[in-house]
């Protein structure tokens, strides 16, 4: 059974803080690289560019993946959940997705056992 009564655009939902989440895999082996936020503001670079952008909660500022790097993340589709308050970006990585020189943020167990792959030397990239 499928659905059709829903909005061919979706409304996004950006809540008190103006942000969604944005989950950010490879469009190819569907492997998780990161998760950051989106402003309405970075939504829309996203889409006039083709590039990702994301917001720092941190700097407190849009920003776009790789510009600094140049491990550009190429947007493949965007997708949003059911509530419409986060989104999934299925992306084209070029170069690590993490500023600590892994493919993924989650290069790492609970533990703390490396299980992902070191792909730059983020001193060389980050001086």
């Amino acid at each position: 059974m499928s659905r059709t009564d829903s909005p061919a655009t979706p409304e996004l939902d950006f809540g008190a803080d103006g942000l969604v989440p944005v989950v950010a895999q490879n469009a190819d082996t569907r492997d998780v690289l990161m998760v950051a936020y989106a402003s309405p503001e970075a939504v829309e670079r996203t889409r006039e560019t083709g590039l990702a952008h994301y917001y720092s909660r941190s700097r407190e500022e849009l920003w776009q993946k790789g510009a600094t790097s140049g491990h550009v993340q190429e947007i493949a589709e965007v997708r949003v959940d059911c509530d419409g308050d986060s989104l999934l970006y299925l992306v084209d990585q070029a170069g690590g997705a993490c500023h600590t020189g892994y493919r993924s943020c989650f290069y790492r167990t609970l533990d703390g056992e490396v299980v992902g792959e070191c792909v730059f030397d983020p001193d060389a990239v980050y001086e």
